[in-house]
């Protein structure tokens, strides 16, 4: 160390001076004559500085070793301390003096220091002699009218000479032990604390050699991590010949490799980390991070530094060797030494990314076993806690493993997470930056955002690192995000280390930086971007074929090293050949993958006038002396300019998105083919939103309209309404219509995922447009129906109140009769039931019975009547169940245009194919489905059964069937395809109608019906006889004829807030579909019925349905007492205020109006005809023309219906009496299963999109093993998922053609019409069936999983609980 001081005031600069002998081109000390100088020493009096000359090696260093020159500032009279340290730890000293004379006050000092022994260099402002050496170490110089480049050389010349016999050395840490020095990392707790922890950590490392230490104490990311990195990789980059056997033999390797990952010994070194960081505050925690850093890299650099030398000679030496063609033996052997020491070198890299890195491997080890590592402090699921607590202190993370060129995303995934957690779930902007190696990528960012990520040849960065970077709030109001995600990647081109592609590994890398940020800098050394050209040809590539993924990357170029970034015609030039060379780079990669691009910009947003930057050398001249460029940190401003002007109109991610984003980009690259494949899971992930938001918006809809149709059936029975016409139906939808459009319009403007769903909201707009024409129309088709049914009843109903009247009026009269006669109730009730008798016989005299039906045999006449002579004697009196049939080859004749019917008449072959017998099996379904739907419209159970549906139905099927077949099929059905059809779907339906006609039979059984009111007669009749007056009867009357339409109207109010319950509450119901079709498997694997599977994969609809009404009729039985019963309370009590508010109006409206009990009744009814199917036409045989006390009237009304009402609250009633039309199992099958129901070609699963006929591709969440669903044209089962088969080059026919599995839909047909993604997980769900059933399979099918088919053993581990757990991945919501 070399001091400068001065005593006194002198007329040259000091730091001038020093200046000279560092770098005479640059002020590395301001002094006085710098711009911007004063004379005053406001701050600086007093202050040492301190600079390093640094040699180069080279014959024009000023010095051969590295020098530390200090500064003192101002006079150092005034500054005894500080000069006394530092002249005492000093190897030369030089002083600064005016004139010297005996009467200088300094003088003493002066002699003092001339008497040491340090070497001294006096220089005096006031000599003009030139270099003196007085004696030994002691030199004089003089300053006055001599040039600075001639005392340079002298004072130089002399401080290399004191150097030269000089053994001292100076350490800036040593000054921290002298007493008169107060540093500021002691006086802070924290700061020295952490230091001591990080040295304790150190001193572990001590006891082994550098290039050992990585496998001692980093044992979790060494050769077990890399081999399962390359086993994954193997896994997912597939071969066309893969089986299931295959795959469940490399994923068993991997879990062996992660369970001896996880049976490694945690070393003492993790242990202290892990405590230290768990222990303190996160100030402590900010310093040991800090001190950590600094104590590892002074640990590692000289071995580093020795390492990276002895590389760089054997390197030379090898190059060498190779251009001597004689020489093979000893290159062989130079290459052997070269490698080992590459190997040495990548072990000896020992850092914090390290440390994190093993952590990492920690982490995912313990998730895989599921189990804790027993010498872990911690437990392993708060590690990804302290990545996040890193991050958001400011420290990069490992985001792409380097070494082993593989994303560990179970760590990245749960680091995320806990981000989310702290952080919530915040919007970032992700920058990334691509380059060469050593170009100058980390110092770029490191000058725009100030991150720590690593510079410097010996700290090369590898793989990608990510750092958080916070917006500050004045740049919040500009920007929408919170953080900025810097990426910063290991450079590419770097030399070939052992065991690494460079060529795969950099194209991978950039590819995945670039996907994953919204903007990324591209860096580039120099103005030809030609280093990196073929690197950007397979991203875009790469990009193409991703073109279903809707990636937006956009990117800057940065040409650094520029040397003349001021000359704007060259410039002009440059953008335009570099626009021209891009283009031609992507017009080239179009041509490869057939793709319809012809710019760079049509694959990532460029804009060459703007996002081209030039920057000149960091250093002004060659280092390592060379001071910064000034220039530079020009450019890096205006370049931070444009990245936040990208930023501005950037939307950025989730964080949540970004987790799923980054996962999705890294199958891609591991799957490595794009084609059918990439799954977006950030457009997966909204678009189930979307799903879920639809839902919510087409039940409210849904319910308004169930509202308005039960108002107005009420209007319609009343005969209050006499025609439904569409606009009235759709002014009662207007305000909720309203309301549902302007939440669409917010969801699809403020979600977060704004972005992304844009490109469905005029679709979705038009769906639930769609959606209200159709529920309008539904229900103005009901409404009509039941005008219709009105007048056909109308007959049944006045024959009901002939007998009613009848009955009213005799009882009446008898009761009168023997008013005066007796009051004796034995002798009233026989004479009662002598005319109950009586009068009983007579109704059954003079009414017919209704018949008994029977269904099948009025098929059969029909079926006989009409296809007479096209078929064998009796074929439709057989059994043939059309639903169960294996196949439908029996069925059909093929078409004579075909080359399947000329192989039929040539060979006798017929047979249909795989993709045709689905189709026949969907198509038989839908008119099954579609059967029952125009059943349920007939209303049997209220208007009877009449033959003339079963011919109604009937022609239905046989124009459905017509309609198929004049459809691109390449068949025709035989007669007996019809006939059974017919027969099996009334035969399934058979019960259900017979049920209903037994229903109205016994409804409308007039000796039955008036057998149930015999007590409301007797009654009357003893009222009569009692003497009660015409008001009180006629009040008892009403409430006895209001029964029927309270509780109706009670059960249907009960069931459509049961119903919005069910959609809040019922776990399976309160959801989308998705959810319900999870709980649909996770309720088959827990009753592990096979017949229920079955039913399940064969009849999916039909299983939805079934299980919908069982989860109604379950939550019914379960919360009846505690949740349905309080509704029909809290109904029936505000029913009945309303009744006795209309009671009450109707007679202030007859008093003030002098009216009769016509006008009382009449205003009744009105007032009532939204509420109940109640009018005047029910009372109308009821004589009541001398009620005049309409106080009395309304009176007994209020004391009589809490009576009626009392029946009303009984499950049993509520299950039995409610309409079917009305039932909550009804209303949400209506709401699940209008969606789509197409079946995977391979293995049966259905399309899980929510609205039928949707646009665009079927698709699934979990795919099934093929053989689940039944094979064709084979004795085996396959074992195979279509999932793994559409990545294989085996082959599958469609009509007699073949087609190979990874392009499947190139088959057509329903093949093109479905997006299967390779899928490489583990799927347990669908394998543990399989075992779990195969001998049940292979009995209902008659075949066996064998030869290609055999089940791999590894699948029998599954228990049914992975299979539960499973369904969490797969079906989210």
């Amino acid at each position: 160390m070399v001091f400068f001081f001065r005593f006194g005031s002198v007329s040259s600069s000091k730091s001038q001076l020093m200046n000279s002998l560092i770098n005479d081109k640059h002020n590395t000390f301001f002094h006085r004559n710098c711009p911007g100088s004063s004379r005053s020493r406001v701050l600086m009096d007093g202050v040492v500085e301190i600079a390093w000359f640094c040699p180069s090696g080279k014959d024009t260093d000023k010095f051969n070793n590295c020098v530390a020159f200090c500064n003192l500032h101002g006079n150092a009279g005034y500054n005894e301390k500080q000069w006394k340290i530092l002249t005492e730890m000093a190897s030369v000293n030089v002083l600064l003096l005016p004139r010297l004379n005996r009467n200088y006050r300094h003088a003493k000092t002066i002699q003092i220091l001339y008497r040491n022994r340090k070497p001294l260099i006096c220089l005096f402002t006031e000599d003009e002699s030139p270099i003196i050496e007085i004696q030994k170490g002691k030199y004089k110089i003089g300053l006055k009218d001599r040039s600075q480049a001639e005392v340079s050389e002298e004072l130089r010349r002399a401080i290399s000479d004191c150097l030269s016999e000089s053994s001292s050395t100076f350490r800036l840490e040593d000054m921290s032990k002298h007493s008169d020095i107060r540093v500021d990392e002691e006086d802070d707790e924290d700061c020295w604390r952490g230091r001591a922890a990080a040295q304790q950590m150190i001193s572990l490392l001590k006891k082994k050699k550098l290039t050992d230490i990585k496998e001692s104490f980093l044992p979790h990311q060494g050769k077990l991590w890399r081999q399962w990195s390359q086993k994954n990789k193997e896994l997912h980059r597939y071969r066309g010949d893969e089986t299931e056997i295959d795959i469940s033999r490399k994923l068993a390797e991997m879990r062996n490799i992660r369970k001896q990952q996880h049976e490694s010994d945690v070393s003492e070194f993790i242990k202290v980390f892990i405590k230290e960081f768990n222990s303190h505050s996160d100030h402590r925690k900010m310093f040991f991070f800090k001190w950590l850093r600094i104590l590892l890299d002074k640990h590692t650099s000289t071995d580093l530094s020795a390492l990276h030398y002895k590389y760089d000679e054997k390197l030379s030496t090898v190059m060498k060797l190779k251009e001597r063609y004689d020489k093979s033996e000893q290159i062989k052997a130079e290459q052997t030494e070269l490698e080992r020491i590459s190997e040495d070198l990548q072990a000896a890299m020992f850092s914090l990314e390290h440390i994190m890195r093993e952590i990492g491997q920690i982490h995912e080890s313990c998730s895989s076993v599921k189990e804790n590592k027993k010498d872990l402090p911690v437990h392993f699921s708060s590690l990804p806690s302290l990545a996040a607590e890193m991050m958001i202190s400011g420290f990069p993370l490992e985001l792409m493993d380097g070494d082993a060129a593989h994303v560990p995303f179970v760590w990245i995934s749960a680091v995320f997470d806990q981000l989310i957690q702290k952080l919530g779930d915040q919007r970032v902007f992700v920058l990334s930056v691509l380059g060469i190696q050593s170009s100058g990528k980390s110092t770029m960012l490191n000058a725009m955002f100030g991150p720590q990520f690593a510079v410097g040849a010996a700290r090369t960065t590898k793989g990608a690192f990510m750092q958080l970077v916070k917006v500050s709030e004045r740049m919040k109001t500009e920007l929408i995000f919170d953080y900025i995600l810097v990426v910063e990647t290991e450079g590419l081109r770097a030399l070939e280390l052992v065991g690494r592609s460079t060529r795969d590994h950099d194209n991978d890398l950039a590819t995945f930086v670039v996907g994953v940020a919204n903007l990324t800098l591209m860096n580039i050394f120099g103005e030809n971007p030609s280093e990196m050209q073929d690197i950007l040809q397979s991203v875009v590539q790469e990009f193409m074929r991703m073109k279903k993924v809707r990636l937006n990357p956009s990117c800057v170029m940065v040409h650094q090293n520029i040397s003349d970034v001021t000359a704007q015609e060259k410039n002009m030039e440059g953008k335009r050949k570099l626009q021209q060379t891009l283009d031609e780079m992507t017009q080239l990669a179009a041509k490869e993958e057939d793709c319809d691009v012809e710019c760079f910009s049509d694959v990532i947003r460029f804009d060459v006038q703007n996002d081209v930057k030039y920057f000149p050398q960091l250093w002004e001249g060659s280092p390592p002396m060379a001071p910064p460029n000034p220039n530079y940190c020009e450019n890096i401003q205006e370049l931070k300019k444009t990245v936040m002007s990208h930023a501005s109109k950037s939307q950025g991610m989730m964080l949540r998105d970004l987790k799923n984003h980054v996962e999705d980009l890294w199958e891609a690259l591991l799957i490595k083919h794009f084609t059918f494949s990439f799954r977006n899971g950030l457009e997966d992930s909204a678009y189930r939103k979307l799903e879920t938001e639809y839902s919510k918006w087409s039940w409210k809809l849904r319910c308004v309209m169930l509202k308005t149709e039960n108002k107005l059936h009420n209007q319609i029975e009343t005969e209050t309404v006499h025609k439904v016409k569409k606009t009235d139906l759709q002014r009662e939808l207007n305000k909720t219509s309203e309301e549902v459009k302007n939440a669409m319009s917010e969801f699809f403007e403020k979600d977060r995922d704004a972005y992304i769903l844009i490109q469905w909201k005029a679709s979705f707009e038009i769906k639930i447009k769609e959606f209200q024409e159709n529920i309008v129309r539904e229900t103005k088709r009901k409404l009509n129906e039941i005008l219709q049914q009105r007048d056909l009843k109308k007959k049944i109903d006045a024959q009901r109140t002939l007998h009613e009247n009848t009955l009213y009026e005799k009882s009446m009269e008898l009761g009168l009769k023997l008013k005066h006669i007796t009051h004796d109730d034995e002798t009233l009730k026989k004479e009662f039931d002598l005319f109950w008798q009586q009068s009983v016989k007579k109704i059954t005299r003079d009414t017919p019975e209704i018949e008994v039906i029977d269904i099948m045999r009025d098929v059969r006449e029909i079926l006989n009547d009409n296809y007479r002579g096209y078929l064998p004697v009796d074929h439709c009196c057989s059994k043939n169940n059309i639903f169960t049939v294996q196949s439908y080859s029996e069925y059909v004749r093929i078409k004579k245009s075909t080359i399947k019917h000329f192989f039929n008449e040539k060979f006798g072959i017929g047979h249909l194919s795989k993709e045709d017998e689905e189709d026949i099996r969907t198509f038989i379904t839908d008119v099954d489905q579609q059967t029952v739907k125009q059943l349920q419209l007939f209303n049997i159970s209220k208007m009877g059964y009449n033959i003339s549906y079963i011919q109604q139905i009937t022609g239905y099927i046989k124009a459905r069937v017509i309609q198929h077949e004049k459809g691109p099929v390449n068949y025709m059905f035989k007669i007996e395809f019809f006939m059974d059809l017919v027969c099996s779907i009334f035969d399934r339906v058979n019960k259900a109608i017979t049920e209903q006609h037994t229903l109205f039979k016994d409804t409308n059984d007039p000796v039955k019906y008036v057998d149930k009111k015999r007590e409301e007669y007797y009654t009357i009749f003893n009222m009569s006889c009692l003497g009660a007056t015409s008001a009180a009867l006629f009040g008892w009357i009403i409430c006895q004829k209001l029964k029927e339409p309270i509780e109706q109207s009670v059960y249907k109010k009960t069931s459509r807030d049961l119903t919005d319950e069910l959609r809040l509450n019922c776990e399976s119901l309160n959801g989308n579909r998705s959810k319900l079709e999870k709980h649909i498997l996770k309720t088959l694997a827990e009753e592990e019925d096979f017949n229920k599977y079955m039913n399940y994969i064969h009849h999916p609809r039909d299983y939805f349905m079934n299980f919908i009404k069982d989860e109604v009729s379950r939550y019914i039985t379960d919360k009846f007492r505690v949740s349905i019963l309080p509704k029909m309370k809290e109904n029936i009590k505000l029913l009945l205020q309303k009744i006795m508010k209309a009671a009450h109006q109707s007679t202030e409206h007859v008093q003030v109006n002098s009216g009769d009990v016509g006008l009382w009744l009449k205003s009744f009814t009105q007032q009532l005809s939204d509420q109940l199917i109640f009018s005047e036409k029910d009372l109308s045989g009821v004589k009541h023309d001398d009620v005049d006390d309409f106080r009395l009237l309304e009176d007994m009304i209020r004391q009589q219906l809490p009576q009626v009402t009392l029946e009303i609250c009984n499950m049993d009633t509520f299950n039995k009496k409610l309409d079917v039309k009305f039932r909550p199992d009804e209303l949400l099958i209506d709401h699940f299963c209008q969606c789509c129901w197409v079946q995977c070609p391979f293995c049966g699963v259905t399309c899980t999109n929510f609205i039928e006929d949707h646009h665009g591709d079927h698709r699934a969440h979990c795919h099934r093993i093929d053989g689940i669903n039944g094979m064709h044209e084979t004795e085996d089962l396959c074992a195979n998922f279509c999932t793994t088969l559409v990545t294989n080059t085996k082959r599958f026919c469609v009509a007699k053609e073949w087609f190979p599995f990874n392009y499947y839909r190139a088959a057509g047909g329903v093949y093109a019409t479905w997006r299967i993604t390779p899928d490489r997980s583990e799927l347990p769900y669908w394998k543990w069936f399989l075992c779990r059933f195969q001998k049940d399979l292979e009995i209902y099918y008659k075949k066996r999983f064998q030869r290609d088919g055999k089940i791999p053993a590894e699948w029998k581990k599954y228990t049914k609980q992975h299979a539960v757990e499973s369904l969490d991945n797969y079906f989210q919501y």
